[in-house]
């Protein structure tokens, strides 16, 4: 039958063609044998500084809202919109017609009650001395020293009725409570101001030191400060750097000025707060950054290149560390930082150990390897 003939043929052929050929030896049926090579980079414990970039925005050291103390219309605007102030530059002049009247009245008071204070000082020095000599009643004497008391206090309470519409009138003079940048004006001249109101006219920031706010984790920072005493890290540096929103890094440093006594409950953060000079008013509030702040310096630390750590399923860092006779271990370690490509590990290596920094995904634990050493910029491109 045809489809038979068709199958021997094919058997025909298969078994000339194994005969002329001869057989392939076993060793090349495996593929080239031995150690991998892999790529390892030997490790040198040192000091490294542990920094905690952290996201913030800028505020102004001092803050203060202008508002009227009297009630009135605004007659004049004394100030650029954006210009720095001094501390009691007039900003703002409130009529003062009716002031001026209330000082003029309160003057014409006093000097009343200073005439009768003066009318019962003499009446009751007079009583007396008729009382010295038996001439006056003790009852008129009371009387003269009762009125003369009662004249004093009304001369006091004229004083400061007077001294009250003096401080009127020197209000409708609006000057800066600080010194600082003023920003826009609030109101316009004719604008009926009134004491306390809701509205600021203007508001003054002090520029020349800005404080930056930022939250850390307080476990972060009570993880380093253990090992601050413990002697596993060293205090670090007090300067604070400023990245700005661009990238570039502020060319002033900083420092870590105050810390909020409590931690929120809700997210176990404590709020930092840093202080940068800002003398050309390059930072204004309002402004995001990010504050690197340096916690400590990890002591005997080492910097292991980022493409040679993995993580297992539940996101533990390790390592592949070639041996002793070129075998390959497994490392957990812990990673504090990531720094220049690398990853600052404390825990897990020491001084001498090599790193399997590629051709780790073709070996095992345990299995034999051929490193090959990396340096410098090699290192750094693997």
């Amino acid at each position: 039958m045809p489809t038979t003939r068709i199958r021997t043929g094919a058997s025909a052929l298969s078994l000339l063609a194994l005969l002329a050929f001869p057989p392939i030896p076993a060793a090349a049926q495996m593929g080239p044998g031995g150690p991998s090579p892999v790529s390892v980079l030997t490790l040198e414990q040192g000091d490294f500084p542990i920094i905690s970039v952290l996201p913030g925005r800028v505020n102004a050291s001092t803050v203060a809202e202008v508002r009227p103390q009297v009630n009135g219309i605004i007659r004049e605007r004394l100030f650029e919109e954006g210009s720095v102030v001094t501390e009691g530059q007039p900003l703002y002049k409130i009529e003062d017609d009716s002031y001026a009247a209330q000082v003029a009245a309160a003057k014409a008071a006093v000097a009343q009650a200073r005439a009768t204070y003066l009318s019962g000082l003499k009446d009751a020095k007079r009583a007396q001395e008729l009382f010295g000599n038996s001439v006056g009643s003790e009852q008129r004497l009371d009387l003269a020293i009762a009125t003369r008391d009662a004249a004093a206090a009304a001369l006091q309470l004229a004083n400061a009725q007077m001294t009250s519409a003096e401080i009127d009138l020197h209000r409708t003079m609006i000057t800066a409570p600080i010194a600082g940048t003023i920003g826009f004006s609030e109101t316009t001249t004719g604008a009926l101001v009134s004491a306390g109101q809701a509205t600021a006219l203007a508001t003054i920031r002090g520029l020349d030191t800005v404080f930056v706010d930022v939250t850390q984790s307080a476990t972060d920072l009570l993880k380093w400060r253990n090992r601050q005493a413990s002697g596993e890290a060293s205090p670090a540096g007090g300067e604070v750097r400023l990245v700005l929103a661009d990238k570039t890094v502020y060319p002033l440093t900083g420092k870590l000025t105050a810390a909020e006594p409590q931690v929120n409950p809700t997210t176990g953060m404590v709020t930092l707060r840093m202080s940068f000079p800002n003398p050309d008013g390059l930072l204004l509030p309002g402004m995001y950054v990010q504050v690197e702040l340096p916690l400590a310096v990890a002591k005997d630390a080492v910097a292991v290149p980022q493409q040679a750590v993995t993580r297992d399923r539940n996101g533990v860092p390790n390592v592949w560390v070639v041996g002793a006779g070129d075998v390959v271990e497994n490392r957990v370690i812990e990673v504090v930082q990531a720094h220049d490509g690398n990853w600052i590990a404390s825990e897990g290596l020491k001084s001498g150990d090599r790193v399997i920094v590629s051709g780790f995904q073709k070996t095992a634990v345990g299995a034999q390897v051929v490193p090959e050493e990396l340096v410098g910029a090699e290192a750094a491109v693997n």
